[in-house]
């Protein structure tokens, strides 16, 4: 059998996938793209990779069965490659408006290729080992979840020689959960439902006035039970960054994630004890954690949830299977915060999410 053929649009991010796919057998990558000379030259030539290009489409025409998407702006990259019959792998999130939402959707039902969002947050063995656990029913039935994105951006909304960059238009030039599929997905995961209603609201610009963001925003997320999740999302604030800080609320148990200085990912369960006393989330590994999890293949121990967010993708193709983010999955993370921008507008509105099932 010959081996698949991975081609990396977009190297800034997407250079780190090159490591995992060459470290699994019947893959590899042979070509990369950026707009980028130099990148590419440097990248390229430090890897052995001769398939080199400026523009997405002539690698795409050159030929190879997946497409990595790891551009700022990944639609119409990834429309392209599917156009081709080329499998997608997109970074996140999977558009920036909802008019993208719906031609990537278009683009994935018309295509024989299979479609993946790289939502490698819901990869966090914590989140994989929560996820697991809620379905064993530990934590009972679950009605509270949070999520936050807790990051100070502003050295990277220019680039080294002052010129702004995409996400000084498109995570701060905007406001509202601009970036929360990191936030969002893995709570989804544990669920296993969708958002039906968000409500966000802000607390107005304080830190650095240049940006439409606000300095944090909030989103409350309804979803089809009537439970509720709440997602913060900061990238302008000056402070320590927290950015998988994550809690979950069952009538049998709970979860919470580190909050920093020595702090340890804790659940208590009413199984385990009477008492209301934490107990480390690790004593549960052995028990709840898939045993491929416990230890990381050779060779991608630095990027463990990455590693196998792209073995499960790899998994999908090669049995012709759903991928698991698929892409009503990747709107499902997707689509509640760019309806956030307009309830934040609507003064905290809580708006109806759209099922792009449905559409």
């Amino acid at each position: 059998m010959e081996k698949l053929r991975i081609g990396i649009v977009g190297l800034n991010r997407g250079a780190s996938y090159i490591g995992i796919f060459n470290a699994i057998e019947g893959v590899e990558v042979t070509a990369i793209c950026d707009i980028n000379q130099d990148i590419l030259d440097k990248t390229g030539g430090s890897l052995g990779i001769k398939d080199r290009h400026l523009d997405c489409e002539a690698m795409l025409e050159d030929g190879v069965d997946i497409a990595v998407i790891a551009t700022p702006m990944h639609v119409p990259q990834a429309v392209s490659a599917l156009k081709s019959n080329v499998h997608v792998l997109s970074e996140v999130p999977a558009a920036f408006t909802l008019d993208e939402c719906q031609m990537l959707l278009s683009a994935v039902r018309k295509s024989r290729a299979k479609y993946m969002m790289a939502e490698n947050y819901c990869y966090i063995k914590e989140n994989v080992l929560i996820k697991n656990m809620v379905r064993q029913g530990l934590f009972g039935d679950i009605y509270f979840a949070e999520g936050e994105y807790v990051h100070d951006c502003k050295s990277i909304h220019h680039d080294g020689r002052g010129k702004p960059t995409w996400r000084y238009y498109w995570q701060v030039g905007r406001n509202g959960v601009t970036y929360g599929t990191h936030s969002l997905g893995p709570p989804l995961e544990w669920f296993n439902e969708r958002v039906v209603k968000a409500s966000c609201l802000g607390t107005g610009v304080h830190t650095d006035p240049e940006h439409m963001l606000e300095d944090t925003v909030l989103m409350l997320c309804k979803v089809n039970s009537g439970s509720l999740i709440k997602i913060r999302l900061d990238m302008l604030s000056n402070r320590p960054p927290n950015v998988a800080y994550y809690s979950l609320q069952g009538t049998k148990g709970c979860y919470e994630a580190p909050r920093g200085l020595g702090d340890a990912h804790k659940v208590w369960l009413m199984s385990d004890s009477q008492n209301y006393d934490w107990k480390p989330l690790r004593d549960y590994e052995g028990r709840y954690l898939p045993e491929g999890r416990l230890k990381s293949p050779d060779g991608a121990i630095k990027a463990d949830r990455d590693y196998w967010l792209v073995r499960d993708f790899l998994d999908s193709i090669i049995s012709d299977v759903t991928p698991p983010i698929d892409i009503y999955k990747a709107l499902d993370f997707t689509v509640p915060g760019l309806i956030s921008e307009e309830s934040i507008r609507q003064g905290g509105k809580p708006l109806t999410v759209p099922d792009f099932r449905e559409m």
